[in-house]
C-alpha cells in the first residue's frame, strides 16, 4: 500500500490490491529501489519513544518497521502487496517483525497499539478517512503517526515519492493522496488526543534517475489520552 520511489501511474486508479500488487511487480529490478531506509519523520518523531507494541500500516518493504524493531519495538507491518512483503520478508531481521498481509480498509488487528504510524500509503478510500480508521487501532497513551504528501505543494497529475527507497522522489500525486495537516488534525477529537506535531516539511531526495526531487510532506503526530 506504500509508493515507491520514481515509480509511475495512471492518473486514475483505485489505490486498491490488485493496483498495488502490479505496481511493486513493476518495481522489480528497477535500481536504487531497494534501500528500504526509515523515513526521516519517523526516526525525528518516535526516536524519544518507550519502545511497545507498533503497527506500520501499509509498510512496503519495510524499511520503517525494520527500524522500529530493532530499536526494541514488537511490530506488525501490514501491507496489501504480497510483492512487497515477500521483499520485506527477505531482508536482514526481518524475522523480528510480524509480516501480514491485510486490506487496511475491511481489516480489523483485534487489538491495540502503543504506537500507529503510516507513511504515503494510499488505499482504495479516502485519504482522511484512512487516517481516522487507524486512529481507532490506537491504545490510550499512545502514538498516531501520520506521514502524507502535502496537499497544495505542488503535486499534481502523475505519481511518485516513496516508501521503501528512502521515502523520496516524484513527479506529483493525485489529488486524493494529498492531505493537509489541518485536515488531519481535525479528524482528531480533542477531547481524546493531544496533538504533539503538526507540521509541513520540504526536503531534497534523489530519484533513482540520479536527479534530486522536493518532497513536500505532511507530519501529523498525535497522542491519546489514557
Amino acid at each position: 500500500m506504500a509508493e515507491q520511489e520514481g515509480a509511475r501511474a495512471p492518473q486514475e486508479h483505485g489505490f486498491d490490491a490488485p493496483y498495488w500488487q502490479q505496481h511493486w511487480q513493476r518495481a522489480q529490478g528497477r535500481p536504487g529501489e531497494h534501500r528500504a531506509v526509515p523515513n526521516p519523520h519517523l526516526v525525528r518523531e518516535v526516536e524519544g519513544l518507550a519502545p511497545g507494541d507498533a503497527l506500520d500500516a501499509g509498510c512496503g518493504e519495510g524499511g520503517d518497521a525494520l527500524w522500529l524493531a530493532g530499536r526494541g519495538w514488537r511490530v506488525v507491518g501490514a501491507d496489501v502487496s504480497a510483492e512487497a512483503l515477500a521483499r520485506a520478508a527477505g531482508r536482514p531481521g526481518a524475522g523480528s517483525v510480524a509480516w501480514v498481509r491485510a486490506d487496511l480498509t475491511t481489516w480489523d488487528p483485534g487489538r491495540r497499539f502503543d504506537l500507529v504510524t503510516t507513511h504515503y500509503a494510499h488505499p482504495a478510500m479516502p485519504q482522511l478517512a484512512f487516517y481516522g480508521r487507524l486512529a481507532g487501532w490506537v491504545a490510550p497513551g499512545g502514538t498516531l503517526l501520520v506521514v502524507g504528501h502535502l496537499r497544495g505543494a505542488g503535486h499534481g497529475a502523475g505519481h511518485g515519492a516513496g516508501h521503501g527507497a528512502g521515502h523520496g522522489a516524484g513527479h506529483g500525486h493525485p489529488e486524493g493522496a494529498t492531505v493537509g495537516v489541518a485536515d488531519v488534525v481535525a479528524r482528531l477529537d480533542p477531547a481524546a488526543w493531544d496533538v504533539v506535531t503538526a507540521e509541513e516539511h520540504e526536503r531534497d531526495v534523489t530519484a533513482p534517475d540520479g536527479r534530486q526531487r522536493r518532497l513536500h510532506d505532511a507530519v501529523v503526530r498525535a497522542v491519546r489520552r489514557s
